[in-house]
């Protein structure tokens, strides 16, 4: 693929990279970017978002499973940047130590910060958080299959 790593990556990029769209791409920029290593991006939450009809109402906070998908496609950008990744889907495996610290509403701007801890084949392990403001308000270590697009699930 090529991009030029030492810019952020726009939408338009994102979703050279992502298979997502909406309402289910939630992320909006990349700012960093060390493929296979460390990735840093942003997701603008609004209160357009559909989510926000129906949780809550009269009190509109970001789902805390919809934070933790951001951070997976986020962190799933770092791995399909690598060249022996390219053209694969970053599946998510598993979720681990999640926490949720504050809640995520209209008008906030999620910064996530993810590192690559380990890759073992086909699999990754990414530690993540998230801040708003500069305070962390949802943490988790994501686990990755990385599979190709035919999705060796039987398809």
């Amino acid at each position: 693929m090529d991009i030029d790593l030492t810019k952020p990556l726009d939408i338009r990029i994102v979703q050279r990279i992502l298979p997502h769209r909406y309402p289910f791409l939630l992320v909006d920029r990349i700012l960093e970017v060390e493929p296979g290593v460390r990735i840093k991006g942003i997701k603008n939450v609004t209160v357009n978002e559909p989510f926000f009809n129906g949780h809550f109402p009269e009190n509109p906070i970001m789902p805390g499973v919809l934070q933790l998908e951001m951070m997976a496609q986020i962190s799933g950008i770092s791995l399909l940047l690598c060249p022996e990744y390219e053209g694969r889907l970053a599946l998510l495996a598993a979720i681990d130590k999640a926490r949720f610290r504050r809640p995520v509403v209209p008008g906030d701007v999620l910064l996530v910060d993810a590192e690559v801890t380990k890759m073992r084949g086909p699999m990754g392990w990414v530690k993540c958080v998230a801040t708003v403001e500069g305070k962390v308000v949802c943490e988790a270590e994501i686990v990755f299959a990385l599979s190709t697009q035919d999705r060796e699930l039987g398809a």
